[in-house]
């Protein structure tokens, strides 16, 4: 018989009773194989291909070994019986990926300054700083301002000697702040509009319509205005954002509004439908990353105080900034504006996320129809009030309804009781319906205000029905 006649017989009887041989002779065996690939000229190119080393166990099994910690190598690996019986070459394993990097906390080279005079500008522009863009703030009365920083100085050093001007001392990064959103699956049953008021803990019936409110002003994505939830809807867009910017999607914006005004009768109604809503689209895209900077959030806040809003609905998070904090203590103590941010996603031992976690804003959590704290919510001695915010159902993008979770669904709930305590109680300030909110709250978790809950549920039918 022919040598090629008795490999193929080999090969045959291997597949059959491989399974069941023992773990020293198929070793045997296939270190074996090695030495007859050697023997028909084309062993050490296939070793080398495979991981091995070029000797007796050095073929790419060894590296199978490896990845498993220890266990029996795969048939299906580089360098098996069958492989070198029959000259077939494999390509080894892609090594695994590297993590994606984080995306970027700020802008990599520039300054936001917000009561910056003219003396302390001049330093700066003759230190070689350059303004990029600036922006009146008439809400505020204040001037914010863009400077790029001279190439010579690291970013925490440029910072270092903007604050060190008598004007310059709230001068911060450009930090990027982003949506606080999980996608889930869609919903196909015709009683899913039902879940954005019924069987949650606050209890309201799905026919209750509460206000009127007084104004709400959010800022956020994009939003489809042509979305048939807002048909008849008091909702007024307008888009922040430079012209070589991607302009951001209309997703997580659409589906926050919704729930605040989303029209009854549609697939997406919403919590306040005859309230007037002033929206700031302050979001762009690089890539899939949708973020907002500081410069136009503070332009955003500024608009939204000159319109005479009374609540903001902030449904996004990022990293603390001087400038912003500076920004939201006028807001509320000046303009008598009270804003409702969400805690965050990045999990219960992450550091706080901001704005939710300045002392003048109400920080929201989120939580699920079991009263379940929501699993990525972040936690701290900062958290206020929870709300629904797991799988809740509002507007798609383009058109119906599907389930959001996320932090940032769960600040509308406060938003919209917010806005009805200061239609209730015009007497009382920004700070005082704070307080109120958390005193009407239904206590869940440990007994008295914690770390998860905050002061607990908050009490939106009570708000909605004028209960004491």
């Amino acid at each position: 018989m022919t040598r090629a006649f008795l490999v193929a017989m080999l090969a045959a009887i291997l597949l059959v009773f491989q399974p069941v041989l023992p773990q020293g002779l198929a070793d045997g065996i296939f270190s074996a194989s090695a030495w007859a690939d050697d023997d028909d000229g084309g062993g050490s190119d296939d070793d080398d291909d495979d991981g091995g080393g070029g000797g007796i166990g050095q073929s790419g099994r060894d590296d199978d070994d490896d990845d498993d910690g220890g266990a029996r190598p795969s048939r299906s690996g580089g360098g098996g019986l069958l492989d070198s019986l029959f000259g077939i070459q494999r390509q080894p394993a892609a090594p695994p990926s590297a993590p994606a990097p984080p995306p970027p906390s700020a802008a990599p080279d520039e300054i936001v300054t917000l009561a910056l005079d003219e003396a302390d500008l001049n330093t700066l522009l003759a230190r070689g700083f350059t303004v990029i863009e600036e922006r009146a703030l008439p809400g505020l009365a204040a001037i914010s301002r863009r400077l790029r920083i001279p190439p010579d100085l690291t970013l925490a050093d440029a910072r270092s000697a903007a604050r060190a001007l008598p004007s310059g001392q709230d001068a911060d990064f450009n930090h990027f702040y982003r949506p606080e959103q999980v996608e889930e699956d869609g919903c196909t049953d015709p009683e899913c509009p039902d879940s954005v008021l019924r069987d949650w803990p606050h209890g309201l019936p799905r026919d209750t319509v509460c206000g009127p409110a007084t104004p709400i002003g959010i800022i956020d994505t994009g939003i489809n205005e042509e979305h048939e939830t807002f048909a008849g809807a008091r909702l007024e867009v307008t888009r922040l954002g430079r012209d070589e910017l991607e302009p951001s999607r209309a997703i997580h914006g659409t589906a926050v509004a919704a729930l605040l005004v989303g029209q009854p009768g549609t697939r997406a109604p919403g919590l306040l439908p005859g309230t007037r809503l002033v929206a700031i689209d302050a979001f762009h895209r690089v890539g899939s990353d949708e973020r907002a900077d500081v410069f136009s959030l503070i332009e955003g806040l500024d608009i939204l105080a000159s319109e005479g809003v009374s609540v903001i609905n902030l449904s996004l998070a990022g990293p603390p900034n001087s400038v912003l904090e500076d920004v939201v203590e006028r807001l509320v103590s000046e303009n008598d504006i009270l804003l409702v941010a969400s805690v965050g996603n990045a999990g219960p031992a992450a550091e706080h996320a901001y704005p939710a976690a300045f002392a003048p804003v109400i920080a929201v959590t989120a939580i699920d129809r079991n009263g379940r704290v929501y699993r990525r919510a972040v936690r701290g001695a900062h958290v206020d009030l929870a709300a629904p915010g797991v799988e809740v159902w509002t507007a798609a993008s383009v058109s119906g309804a599907r389930w959001k979770t996320g932090t940032s669904f769960a600040v509308p709930f406060v938003t919209a009781a917010a806005a009805l305590a200061r239609a209730a109680r015009p007497d009382l300030a920004a700070v005082q319906i704070a307080q109120d909110l958390r005193a009407r709250a239904l206590d869940i978790g440990e007994p008295g205000r914690d770390d998860i809950f905050g002061a607990g549920l908050v009490g939106l039918d009570a708000v909605c029905f004028g209960a004491s």
